[in-house]
């Protein structure tokens, strides 16, 4: 009963940071008449509403991807990017800004494609590592595939015209979601709504990860099976949400670690949790980078600044482990 209660609090407490999300910002609505105010309905409505309906899509995304691959992976460390898909759909990115358009959909197209791109090559590659068990080779595969991307990105800046597509490419990496429309939010709905809801689905099956592979397979489930479909699940999810936002870091790592402290390690708890928790942080973040200061600051700056201190934080307080 406890726990029904903490996922009320949660859902509302998403609510409530949703309206206000809505709200505030360099045109402060709380004093307008929306029904009567013109200008005030079209900013809520072509500007703030697909921004923040974003955002949440953004936080659920990276925050249950997160919280299902420390599962998975049986590493409390693991984030999203763990198989290189940050950087694949950041590389994707470069290469769009660069070689393609700059108009959005181009960008967000190749995006998701090389975030794609990056899990398929993980895998190909851990077939070839034979040092290690499965995971293992998957986790140093993932390693080497973002080191790839990385060194892609930073040949893509050396490339790129320093007074047109090196400031956008620059802002692009940082992250961020000041240009989000109505358009950009329906491209990310199905996929990253559709990988969250397969990981909600299998979150009670997701405690079987955490033990070994053959205690697994006693009980009737192929690991590599159920680990597969949990990992693409989590990677469609993330290299959507990334293809608009751009790369942001520590959400997707932190917050299975605050769910796991207060709902425990159980991840059909765990995963939802992170969904509530991460739609509600991802709300908060991005209403301090578009209201902190005259000039928008990139999302990215904003989690990294906000995240790690919170993670030595939480590190100091207890240790913590894995679901299970």
């Amino acid at each position: 009963m406890r726990y029904n209660v903490r996922f009320s609090v949660l859902a509302v407490a998403v609510s409530i940071l949703f309206m206000i999300s809505l709200l505030i910002g360099r045109y402060s609505l709380w004093s307008h008449d929306l029904l009567y105010d013109e200008l005030g309905k079209n900013i809520v409505w072509n500007i703030r509403l697909p921004r923040t309906l974003t955002a949440v899509l953004l936080g659920m995304a990276l925050s249950v991807s997160g919280a299902a691959l420390q599962s998975a992976f049986r590493n409390p460390l693991v984030g999203p990017g763990v198989i290189g898909v940050n950087q694949g759909a950041a590389f994707g990115a470069a290469f769009a800004i660069l070689f393609l358009s700059n108009y959005p959909l181009t960008i967000e197209i190749s995006s998701t494609l090389f975030g794609l791109l990056a899990l398929f090559m993980a895998y190909a590659m851990s077939s070839a590592i034979k040092y290690g068990r499965r995971v293992l080779r998957l986790v140093l595969a993932g390693l080497a595939v973002s080191a790839l991307f990385s060194g892609g990105v930073g040949v893509m800046k050396c490339l790129a015209d320093p007074l047109k597509q090196l400031p956008e490419l620059t802002f692009w990496l940082l992250g961020g979601l000041s240009g989000v429309v109505w358009r950009d939010f329906l491209y990310v709905l199905p996929l990253s709504l559709g990988g969250i809801i397969v990981l909600l689905i299998a979150r009670w099956r997701v405690n079987l990860l955490t033990l070994e592979d053959d205690v697994v397979l006693s009980l009737g489930t192929d690991p590599g099976k159920l680990r597969a479909l949990v990992v693409i699940a989590a990677v469609v999810a993330t290299s959507v949400v990334t293809s608009v936002a751009g790369v942001i870091g520590w959400v997707g790592l932190i917050v299975p670690h605050i769910a796991r402290k207060i709902f425990g390690t159980d991840s059909s708890r765990v995963i939802l949790a992170s969904a509530l928790l991460g739609a509600a942080l991802m709300i908060t973040f991005d209403s301090i980078a578009r209201t902190a200061s005259a000039g928008e600051i990139p999302l990215g700056i904003v989690t990294s600044l906000l995240g790690a201190p919170l993670f030595i934080f939480l590190l100091s307080r207890k240790e913590m482990g894995t679901s299970g």
